[in-house]
């Protein structure tokens, strides 16, 4: 009776997940994109893995995706890059049925990062899933901006969905760690969502590198050669750092729910390993603080240089005037009309008045070289 019963529950669990593959079969027949032109075009990334973490099938039909979320043995990821409208509702409403506010906040471009946990109820057709929107970096020395490349996040039980608009250097290197590494890394959808994490972090370390080389070559330009483009490149670097620790500040929040264990989609043994990309998070954001100050104090210094530039040029034109008041002073009385000047009728009147010119000019001189004012 015990084996017939199980053969019975065997085969209504069969039945069930034909019925839901038929159903979504269905519903993405009325698009082609959602046939096998996804999987020609790669928009639409599959990869089913097993409990151990090996590689069971890849680059699925999306009407088989059910099925495979059925068994318990497996769990599916998915990744849809720069997905048309139309693979995006086959794959994220026909499939999994996500909520439509979370499939909203996907679709659009989120000004920051979050994670909103969803529960079903009564009429909703999805399972338990965390939404997390997270935001990779890259930055260019040619331009000086920081390219913020958004990556979103559908977590459950026994799925992963990724969705994003570029190409991303996390999700290819994963991707290649899941299907050739031997530790695998793609044994539950919790550890390969810590694996992603972990690399998006780790690749923020490059943009940082060429951060400091850049802030090294200003802090030179301001010493040896400042000018009005160097300042130009103080600004704008520090706006770019602004950038950066404003995206920095909501994903540790984001990141620090998980290393805490807020969510019980995150298995308790896997909380240290989140733990420790928080952490790494916290050390860019303290490099990112230290930046600003290095930035800051070298606009400092370029306006302190500036400053001692314009004193400079102040204090040479307060010298030529000074030192030449004893030439304009005879000058101006030898250039009086007066009827009568001794010093005209005198013999060596014009003598004695470049004599007497030289020696207060040269004394005048000597005075402010001894100040040590030049």
């Amino acid at each position: 009776m015990k084996a017939l019963k199980h053969l019975e529950n065997r085969w209504n669990f069969r039945k069930h997940a034909c019925q839901k593959a038929l159903e979504v079969y269905d519903a993405c027949q009325v698009d082609t994109a959602c046939g096998d032109d996804v999987r020609e075009n790669g928009m639409i990334r599959s990869f089913a893995f097993t409990t151990q973490g090996r590689l069971h099938s890849k680059d699925l039909e999306v009407f088989l995706m059910p099925t495979l979320l059925a068994d318990t043995n497996l769990f599916l990821w998915v990744d849809l890059e720069a997905a048309t409208p139309e693979e995006t509702r086959c794959c994220l409403e026909d499939v999994f049925h996500f909520h439509p506010l979370s499939i909203e906040d996907c679709v659009n471009v989120s000004p920051s990062p979050k994670v909103e946990e969803y529960q079903p109820k009564e009429d909703d057709r999805f399972a338990p899933y965390l939404f997390m929107v997270i935001h990779a970096v890259d930055y260019s020395r040619k331009d000086g901006v920081f390219a913020t490349s958004e990556l979103n996040f559908f977590l459950g039980r026994n799925f992963l969905v990724t969705y994003h608009t570029v190409a991303l250097r996390a999700i290819q290197m994963t991707e290649e760690r899941c299907i050739r590494s031997n530790i695998h890394i793609a044994r539950a959808p919790d550890r390969l969502a810590y694996n992603l994490l972990d690399v998006i972090i780790d690749n923020y370390k490059p943009a940082l590198e060429e951060l400091s080389l850049e802030i090294a070559d200003l802090e030179n330009q301001v010493l040896e050669n400042p000018s009005k483009g160097t300042l130009n490149k103080i600004i704008q670097t520090k706006k770019e750092v602004l950038h950066l620790r404003q995206i920095i500040g909501p994903q540790r929040e984001v990141l620090a729910r998980f290393a805490r264990g807020d969510f019980k989609l995150i298995r308790a043994h896997l909380v240290p390993y989140y733990r420790n990309v928080y952490d790494g998070l916290f050390h860019i954001s303290e490099l990112a603080q230290a930046y600003m100050d290095s930035l800051t104090n070298i606009l400092q210094v370029y306006l302190n240089m500036s400053s001692n530039q314009t004193s400079e040029v102040v204090k040479l034109l307060t010298l030529i005037t000074v030192v030449t008041t004893p030439i304009m002073m005879i000058g101006t009385w030898y250039g009086m009309n007066f009827r009568t000047m001794p010093e005209i009728d005198a013999r060596y009147g014009y003598i004695v008045a470049i004599v007497v010119t030289l020696i207060s000019t040269v004394t005048t001189y000597w005075y402010f070289k001894k100040k040590k004012w030049f």
